[in-house]
């Protein structure tokens, strides 16, 4: 496993941002362990929704977690409001970092992630395949 720290820009999409960051990583596998910062609007599919709600304004990311594969992630996320109002659940294009967003991510080489139909959830659903160790130098 490797880690990745990630520091997200003003104006930046998040999932974009993780997505690219998986793409030059040179891995096809990866889970977001932990996000915080900032938001200036977020895009955000609550649990059984069909398309995600727009929640505008200045937000805190409170969570942020997930998997990411070259088929699409799967992240969850929870945002807090000026209000302190918490809001969450997936998070879709459009989550846009106001000041920062610091994120940690676990690179993980040796597996590949895929997403594939579930006939049983109706849903594109993670398919983890372990590749064969790749022998160390020395070896």
């Amino acid at each position: 496993m490797r880690t990745l720290v990630l520091r997200l820009n003003p104006g930046d999409d998040l999932r974009a941002s993780l997505d690219s960051a998986l793409g030059r990583s040179g891995s096809d596998a990866a889970f977001v362990v932990s996000g915080i910062g900032s938001l200036s609007g977020a895009s955000i599919r609550f649990a059984g929704a069909p398309t995600p709600a727009r929640i505008e304004g200045d937000l805190e990311i409170l969570t942020l977690a997930g998997s990411l594969s070259p088929d699409g992630s799967h992240l969850h996320i929870s945002v807090s409001d000026a209000e302190g109002r918490v809001s969450g659940g997936h998070a879709a294009p459009g989550c846009v970092v106001r000041t920062t967003a610091e994120i940690l991510v676990a690179v993980l080489p040796d597996w590949r992630f895929a997403r594939t139909l579930d006939p049983l959830t109706g849903y594109a659903e993670l398919s983890p395949l372990s590749l064969p160790a790749t022998p160390r130098a020395g070896s």
